[in-house]
């Protein structure tokens, strides 16, 4: 009976270790937010309101036998009514043949990818508060755009990133598939950070997602540099559609000086020209941010003018906000 025992012990240890072999790892990550609030203007005065942001983000990872990873990535956000996973992808790579991403849903392009602007993407805080009829139909109309526009992305989106060729040179390229109603878009993007404290992006791409009146070639670049206690950036992004009116040229500026490990300070600036309008949306925040471990409070004050590119008085808008922010 007891070499049964002892046998049957080392079958199950057997089976144990040969399970463990292609055991991947599981990790769930995850963000949560308070934030109070105010936007005010001519056009609109919402009185401070209240509001909570998170995000938990499941992933799991295993190597091949043959040295490959692949990865996936889920997040479950406070965005996402449905109830369903937002941001879906998996990711395959190795240090020869570089990753390959997949995205089935909210996947970037290699332009996408790095064009936030230096200030941060100020616009996208006023964008959906814009009351402005032609200034909310951001991706429809000719112009009275709000948003920047960018290379088009979504879903079943690839985007590759080659094997490191030069030391703190990566390049990508990506590729979104026709749809039903869709030409295919493809984009490729450079960041080189080879030099201390330099950090410098180019990014080419097309936007052939809508109809062909809408149809665009988008071009990005930004560049930043850090000495000692200060980063200045710099970025421009240009979308050069089949209309000339929904052209459109963002430049950005920011300047941020780091006080102490936990305390920083951000002013920033962006500007629309928008196709053949004569007057740009303009933007501007000062933000500050305390970080105590896994805790961030940011205090942000901004400023939009010409909303949707009109001097009436009724064009602009304030923005105050304090948010307390956990990771975990």
């Amino acid at each position: 009976m007891n070499n049964f025992k002892k046998i049957g012990m080392t079958a199950l240890a057997a089976s144990l270790v040969s399970t463990s072999v292609f055991a991947g790892e599981l990790t769930a990550t995850g963000t949560a937010s308070i934030t109070v609030e105010n936007y005010a203007g001519e056009q609109i005065n919402t009185g401070k309101a209240f509001s909570m942001n998170d995000s938990v983000i499941l992933g799991g990872s295993t190597e091949l036998d043959n040295g490959m990873t692949v990865s996936m990535s889920f997040e479950l956000d406070n965005d996402n009514d449905a109830g369903s996973y937002d941001d879906r992808s998996v990711t395959v790579s190795s240090d020869a043949l570089g990753t390959l991403k997949f995205s089935a849903h909210g996947g970037s392009t290699a332009v996408s990818a790095i064009d936030a602007t230096a200030a941060g993407d100020i616009f996208d805080n006023f964008d959906a508060q814009t009351l402005n009829a032609a200034a909310a139909a951001e991706t429809t109309t000719a112009a009275g755009n709000a948003a920047m526009l960018t290379a088009a992305g979504g879903n079943n989106t690839m985007l590759y990133t080659l094997p490191t060729l030069v030391d703190g040179l990566s390049v990508s390229a990506s590729y979104t598939p026709k749809g039903t109603t869709t030409e295919s878009s493809s984009a490729f993007g450079a960041t080189y950070t080879g030099v201390e404290g330099l950090s410098v992006s180019y990014g080419n791409g097309s936007n052939d997602a809508g109809a062909t009146a809408f149809k665009a070639d988008v071009t990005t670049m930004k560049a930043s540099y850090a000495i000692g206690s200060f980063t200045a950036a710099y970025s421009n992004h240009e979308f050069d559609s089949a209309t000339a009116t929904r052209d459109q040229d963002t430049t950005s500026y920011s300047l941020a000086y780091t006080v102490s490990d936990a305390i920083s300070v951000t002013y920033g600036t962006e500007e629309i020209d928008s196709g053949e309008t004569t007057v740009d949306a303009e933007y501007s925040k000062i933000s500050a941010a305390y970080t105590s471990g896994g805790m961030t409070i940011t205090a942000v004050t901004q400023e939009a003018e010409n909303i949707s590119y009109s001097t009436g008085s009724t064009e602009d808008q304030d923005y105050w906000g304090l948010t307390l922010g956990f990771a975990f």
